[in-house]
């Protein structure tokens, strides 16, 4: 098992060495990062298989950095995994530990995927060093096939071999056991969080194979940690993965479990409780994921006092989950209205904001409208189940930065009709916040702007929300 002290840092190549270039100049490296990540993008073919071959050799290339990092947390999951890795963050953080973190997709700027340990915390690589690290992989990699996740992930795994730090946490893109994440030979431990149908041309059609996928981080003697599950088959399949890999696994309910008590929750594990204050993210759900958190830094060895938790908890941020906008978009949508962001995508997050909205009805009962976008490989009917008899309105907008195909706007009102919600189309955002302010009058709203974290980061760059 990795220590949580840090190893000595790996010294850069020189460039001249590696390239003949030198660093890029500060206000050239912004066009440089592009350069590189459309380099990438060119490498992915149409069709790869989704294997660790390509990683694996990349990574032999580059001197195996992936063999020489502090402690590593590595989270994967269908949903709250960014919540839980940005709550251990903080957590660690605010108990004086150096972090770097991997995290995807993005909302706004690439940056945001990379971020790096330093004196007051961690902040989102610099272009300087983003710029280096994947001319370096480019190199290295000599023009031959590669994904944009495999080179990006690389590229990463490099600056925190070199970079000093005590703890990497590490979320998997898509799935687990062929992740590009999946090359640390003995990660501190391992997490799961709530599993949902997602990426199933990949993971498999039912809920036991998307489960299986996601153990395939699991490691023989690493400890492990489950969050608390819908659907009790994919549990089960974890626990028996785990016990198949020997790996020792901590699961919400039987080991841990959190529970809302007052304005705060409750923590109880081995006996243990204690009493917290909320995270400071929308939604009751984000319960679930500060139970896993704390539990994941446990099993690794890593717990925060009690006073670390009480003082860190209401300090946690994660851009694009429930996010409240103050003041709407560009003047809309409305005097009086509420404007939430969420990158929610599938039927499970769906679920969990729905129910969160509801909540907030109850309390406050609004006109609630709809304005959602989603991508081709998506499940719109299985999204929009949940919102109805919720939304009065869902207004389809098109994803203007999508990095692959989306559903056109009369395609997600066909299957709003299917599901029961009345729908629209907009052709474009600004359009479908005049709709909503429209739809609301001078009735106070609460519009849900979800279904694709494209959608979310376009409506925070338009907002001048910094997402770092």
């Amino acid at each position: 098992m990795e220590t949580t002290a840090a190893p000595p840092p790996l010294p850069p190549p020189a460039p001249e060495a590696r390239t003949g270039r030198p660093r890029p100049a500060d206000r050239d490296a912004g066009r440089e990062v592009a350069r590189a990540l459309g380099e990438l993008t060119r490498l992915h073919g149409a069709v790869i298989d989704y294997s660790l071959e390509r990683m694996d050799r990349l990574l032999a290339d580059l001197g195996r950095p992936e063999r020489r990092l502090p402690a590593v947390i590595h989270v994967a999951g269908t949903n709250g995994k960014g919540s839980t890795l940005a709550i251990m963050r903080t957590l660690l953080e605010a108990g004086g530990r150096r972090v770097h973190s991997y995290t995807s997709p993005h909302l706004v700027r690439f940056n945001e995927r990379i971020r790096l340990a330093g004196a007051g915390g961690s902040a989102p690589v610099t272009d300087a060093v983003l710029a280096e690290a994947l001319g370096e992989v480019l190199d290295v990699n000599g023009g031959q096939p590669l994904t944009f996740f495999e080179g990006t992930t690389a590229a990463a795994l490099l600056l925190f071999a070199r970079l000093p730090a005590e703890v990497v946490l590490l979320e998997t893109g898509l799935g687990g056991r062929c992740d590009a994440t999946n090359v640390v030979p003995e990660p501190a431990a391992t997490v799961v969080t709530s599993l949902s149908y997602d990426h199933q041309a990949f993971l498999g059609r039912t809920i036991i194979s998307i489960a299986l996928e996601k153990a395939g981080i699991f490691r023989r003697g690493v400890p492990a940690v489950l969050a608390r599950q819908d659907f009790s088959e994919a549990a089960r399949a974890i626990v028996r993965a785990a016990a198949q890999i020997g790996a020792p696994l901590r699961s919400a309910g039987p080991n841990f479990y959190a529970e809302s008590c007052g304005d705060g929750f409750r923590y109880v594990a081995d006996g243990r409780t204690m009493d917290l204050p909320l995270p400071g993210l929308a939604g009751r759900y984000q319960i679930d994921n500060a139970a896993a958190a704390i539990a994941a830094l446990e099993a690794a060895g890593l717990a925060p006092s009690r006073e670390v938790l009480a003082r860190a908890l209401p300090l946690v941020r994660w851009p694009g989950r429930l996010q409240r906008v103050e003041g709407g978009l560009g003047g809309r949508p409305g005097r009086g209205a509420s404007l939430l962001v969420d990158g929610g995508h599938n039927p499970g997050a769906a679920q969990a904001v729905a129910a969160e909205i509801a909540r907030l009805d109850a309390a406050d009962p609004r006109r609630n409208l709809l304005v959602f976008g989603m991508l081709a490989t998506k499940n719109p009917a299985g999204f929009l189940r949940p919102y109805r008899g919720l939304v009065e309105q869902a207004i389809a907008v098109p994803l203007a930065f999508a990095e692959g195909p989306a559903f056109s706007c009369e395609e997600l009102c066909a299957s709003a009709a299917d599901v029961g919600i009345a729908c629209r189309p907009a052709r474009s955002l600004d359009e479908a916040m005049e709709l909503a302010a429209r739809r609301a009058g001078r009735n106070p709203a609460r519009i849900v702007v979800s279904g694709s974290l494209y959608l979310a980061g376009e409506v925070l760059a338009r907002a001048g929300l910094a997402t770092g």
